[in-house]
């Protein structure tokens, strides 16, 4: 189980389709035939109020970037480690990870941002899909049958978080045999005492980070890795020179040394999204589970659910095993009134005695829901494909 570098497979080996992914907003407009501009979207679990991006210096734009910029030193004091690796997004080391190993068995998530399942199995690896994320869970693969984990935490959509005593516990054991544990910690941010960011020094763990969520500047495709030198080393030479571009290696810098934003947009995401929970549930739409970026909802009724608000231009993500729905922050007081307006709307559409019974909860019941009205026209003939991906 000693990591190796995998030669290139052939072009057309292990080539699956590439998976649909969060937002997808301007397929929505086209389809429900509303504007882009006038929309709410609540798909992507980012954050509404991000770090404000000053203006970029000419230079990032007309120089090739250079590694003595100070941007490692910053997100390692950021993230409390010694070294990291900066790359295009979390995704450019997701995808190029798999192919340091000979092909094993690993276990994936069966319900969380699928890109790892696709880029281990792509690798030429066997998956094995864990309920719940869980070694063992529901009778499936149990740890010791594992040459690498890979966890979600916390999870998206989820939002399940493990313990920082159980993943290490976890790790120990695959690493005893030259197992990784590989953690994605996407939505850590706002938690970062729960992060394994410290214990990156031990061989075998890997974690994942990124300006996507927290910072709300998922268009710059920052991220970074977090492990032992010998694979960071191993992952640079993959990735090549200047995996970032200058700007983005710009904004980061400065974003990752802002902590006086990090700590008050802490305080301001929890409290939103309390709001967010509170504000669902009054309307019968309980959560099932979120972050403080997030709240996810089991429902059967998600399609109905999610193509009402959408006529009402309100966008929400859909997932279909579980049938569910994840609602992301509104962000100014306008969203707010915005969604609460759709959410009354939805609750005057299915029969019911007050809000709480707007919606059953449940994965098997089925509410009656009546034919929509809209405020938007006829659909467009063509249907656009539901996102099945969290991220």
């Amino acid at each position: 189980m000693t990591a190796h570098r995998l030669p290139t497979a052939g072009p057309l080996a292990l080539n699956p389709p590439p998976l649909e992914h969060g937002g997808r907003l301007r397929e929505a407009a086209a389809r429900y035939r509303i504007p882009f501009q006038d929309w709410l979207d609540l798909s992507t679990g980012i954050n509404p109020d991000g770090w404000p991006v000053p203006e970029v210096p000419g230079a990032a734009w007309a120089r090739l970037p250079e590694e003595d910029d100070g941007l490692e030193e910053t997100a390692a004091r950021c993230y409390g480690v010694p070294a990291l690796l900066p790359v295009a997004g979390s995704q450019a080391a997701i995808q190029t990870l798999p192919e340091l190993r000979v092909p094993g068995r690993v276990g994936v998530p069966a319900v969380g941002y699928q890109e790892h399942a696709q880029a281990w199995q792509r690798a030429g690896h066997t998956l094995a899909p864990l309920a719940d994320g869980v070694p063992g869970g529901d009778r499936g693969a149990g740890l010791d049958d594992l040459d690498v984990l890979v966890v979600i935490n916390p999870n998206n959509p989820t939002g399940r978080r493990w313990p920082v005593s159980t993943l290490l516990d976890w790790h120990a054991r695959l690493a005893a045999r030259g197992g990784w544990l590989l953690v994605d910690e996407a939505f850590m941010d706002t938690t970062p005492r729960h992060s394994l960011a410290p214990y990156t020094d031990r061989q075998g763990l890997i974690v994942l980070r990124s300006l996507g969520k927290f910072y709300g500047l998922a268009g710059v495709r920052v991220g970074f890795v977090l492990g032992t030198a010998d694979l960071r080393e191993a992952l640079r030479s993959r990735l090549g020179p200047w995996a970032l571009s200058g700007p983005a290696r710009h904004v980061a810098r400065l974003a990752l040394s802002d902590s006086p934003w990090q700590e008050a947009t802490r305080a301001s995401l929890r409290r939103a999204s309390v709001r967010l929970a509170a504000l669902l549930s009054d309307y019968g739409l309980v959560p099932t589970g979120g972050t403080d970026l997030f709240q996810w909802i089991c429902t059967a009724e998600a399609p109905a659910i999610q193509d009402r608000l959408a006529r009402q231009g309100i966008w929400v993500r859909r997932f279909d095993a579980p049938a569910s729905l994840r609602f992301g922050l509104p962000g100014a007081e306008a969203g707010w009134a915005r969604l609460e307006s759709g959410l009354r709307c939805l609750a005057s559409d299915v029969p019911g005695d007050g809000p709480g019974d707007v919606l059953r909860q449940t994965a098997g019941a089925t509410a009656g829901i009546r034919p929509f009205s809209s405020v938007a026209p006829p659909l467009a003939p063509a249907p656009v494909p539901v996102p099945g991906d969290p991220r």
